[in-house]
């Protein structure tokens, strides 16, 4: 198989560290971004030319047009284009703040889609590309306590799927990966929270009782790479797909019930038409 291209971002760890070196491993090459590009120093030692390591903060629209544009100009072509850059926000509703809200949209949103632009003249002129989309579980369904996050992903699930029959005619596909709960550091020091309202006390302790079991059992990021080789090497990939167990079951119970309250209200529905 020839040698892959891939532009991947936030590839200091997790889902984005491991497809850099599953990747490389197999001989593409790879422009990885982080916002601290000392974590990538070791794979630059292993791999050499093969991997740029870019400093990035995807809020910033210039940057990624100037980083995608980098990588272009190093390595010729752009294959593979991963949004994996993003982070959750823990907060009710009612908690979060405007700084928090537009803080969380900027990077899991807007990060994506400016991106997503800088390497789509590339990927036209060239005929083919593939650009995958790191969404969620939570882009489908959703949970207490991370509604903000929720409203990130449900808004990259939309426009991913209008750009994906917006670009079929030039010969590129895009995917949206939709994981479940998996032990990267999501939910660790990359998350940040809002300050809880003493009136949502008992809720929070139960939301975060429900949020356990419901995690119970993280999927290892490392097995995830052959996944995703997977979907990047098919003739004709998926425009969404589940990583993990758990995500086809939260789905299914959830969509569901939307066709039967859809069903329950269509007289309503109908009524409304006049």
């Amino acid at each position: 198989m020839t040698a892959k291209t891939w532009f991947i971002t936030g590839a200091s760890r997790g889902f984005g560290r491991e497809w850099t070196i599953a990747a490389l491993e197999r001989g593409d090459s790879v422009a990885a971004t982080a916002r601290d590009t000392t974590t990538l120093d070791d794979l630059v030692e292993r791999f050499g030319e093969r991997l740029l390591p870019l400093q990035l903060d995807v809020t910033d629209r210039a940057a990624d047009f100037a980083a995608v544009t980098q990588a272009h100009e190093r390595f010729g072509r752009l294959d593979v284009v991963v949004n994996n850059a993003g982070y959750g926000h823990f907060g009710l509703v009612e908690e979060i703040t405007e700084a928090e809200a537009r803080a969380q949209l900027e990077t899991n949103l807007f990060g994506a889609l400016w991106v997503t632009q800088a390497a789509l003249p590339y990927l036209r002129e060239q005929g083919s590309g593939h650009i995958l989309q790191v969404s969620s579980i939570g882009g489908i369904s959703a949970f207490p306590l991370v509604g903000i996050y929720h409203a990130s992903k449900w808004a990259l699930e939309g426009i991913s799927q209008s750009l994906a029959q917006e670009v079929a005619d030039f010969g590129i596909t895009v995917t949206l990966i939709e994981p479940g709960g998996f032990a990267t550091d999501w939910s660790g020091s990359s998350a940040t929270r809002s300050e809880p309202l003493p009136a949502y006390a008992e809720y929070h302790e139960k939301a975060q009782a429900e949020r356990s079991k419901r995690v119970a059992g993280p999927g290892d990021p490392t097995a995830s790479a052959a996944a995703v080789l997977k979907i990047v090497d098919a003739e004709r990939p998926p425009l969404r797909v589940f990583f993990g167990t758990a995500p086809l079951a939260i789905a299914t119970k959830d969509y569901e019930s939307r066709l039967a309250t859809w069903r329950e209200w269509d007289d309503v529905s109908k009524l409304a038409q006049g």
